[in-house]
């Protein structure tokens, strides 16, 4: 790509900043000309990406990864980053990676700001609290996740740190870092995300889809609930009474594609795997992303009716299942 510049290459993450252009013998207007014709992407003022290689990474990580470094490039400032950008490379996830800002904790700046993509958050941390990853240093996974519920609300923060303690962390890290946050905008969320949260939730939709069925005010779910019949083990996502919650999202269906397996296959298996679940007279509800969204009020009507019939036919009592109900051990987290 760079036979006209053959100084010109990028750092170990694929970046070319300004300096290392210039080191290279190119000027700004060697670089603006790059960019015109395809061969940079501008990430933000003074750094670039060949477009090979932004074109390989994936949106929802690679990417935003390398927004953030471009970033860190940028910053002179004492900081950590945090909130959606620590969420992100701490397995937390976040609301969007591809539209995130990145956000950077400083325990010197006036208020919080945005400025030029990067949202700089005024907030105390202690050393304990930082952790290093590939060479970047973010806020650790308890204080990330309460940091989360406080910018992004309830979903967000039950989703987070319902990852936090599937990673390990426990309900006392939770506490530790919220008695460091007394008085902190944001209190009432972050209590209710700590007593909300579940590590039997395996992902952001089933941790959505958790909330949407706590709303039904029917009980509160059980995660992970496994049955078998000595040959068969399934598990399924949630459980309220003798009626099952099922996060549906399409990942399955499109891993099915990109992998090259038929995609009737899986839908066929999906089902006899219903039928299973329905031979022990329990009823299956399944939730989608736009249920969790767009069509919530229309999904916790459906979900009601639903889970009143199960009740209407089979009631709510699953003592006659206990020969067939199995357990998860869970592995630590390293």
């Amino acid at each position: 790509m760079f036979a006209r510049h053959p100084l010109l290459t990028p750092d170990p993450h694929g970046l070319i900043t300004r300096r290392r252009a210039t080191a290279a013998g190119l000027d700004d207007a060697d670089l603006r000309h790059l960019v015109k014709h395809g061969e940079l992407v501008r990430l933000r003022r003074g750094v670039f990406v060949p477009s090979d290689h932004w074109a390989s990474l994936g949106e929802f990580y690679g990417r935003p990864l390398l927004r953030i470094r471009a970033a860190q490039a940028c910053l002179r400032s004492d900081h950590v980053l945090s909130h959606d950008s620590a969420a992100m490379l701490l397995d937390l996830g976040c609301p969007d990676p591809r539209t995130a800002s990145v956000h950077v904790t400083r325990p010197k700046v006036h208020g919080d700001a945005d400025r030029a993509g990067i949202k700089h958050h005024l907030a105390p941390y202690a050393d304990h609290q930082v952790v290093t990853l590939d060479g970047l240093r973010m806020l650790d996974r308890a204080r990330t996740a309460l940091d989360m519920a406080r910018e992004h609300g309830l979903v967000a923060g039950v989703a987070c740190c319902d990852a936090a303690l599937r990673l390990g962390v426990t309900q006392e890290d939770l506490a530790a870092a919220r008695s460091a946050m007394r008085c902190w905008p944001g209190s009432r969320v972050m209590d209710a995300a700590m007593r909300l949260a579940d590590p039997g939730s395996e992902s952001w939709l089933e941790s959505e889809a958790r909330l949407l069925v706590t709303s039904l005010d029917i009980g509160r779910p059980e995660t992970q609930f496994g049955l078998t019949d000595g040959t068969r083990t399934v598990w399924c996502d949630m459980r309220v009474g003798r009626h099952l919650f099922e996060a549906d999202g399409y990942l399955k269906y499109t891993a099915a594609h990109a992998l090259g397996l038929d995609p009737g296959r899986v839908l066929r298996e999906e089902k006899q795997r219903q039928d299973f679940i329905s031979g022990f007279k329990l009823g299956v509800s399944r939730i989608t992303a736009t249920d969790c969204h767009s069509g919530r009020d229309n999904a916790r009507a459906r979900l009601a009716r639903e889970y009143a019939d199960t009740c209407a036919r089979f009631g709510t009592d699953i003592s006659d299942l206990a020969p067939y109900v199995v357990r998860r051990r869970r592995p630590l987290a390293a």
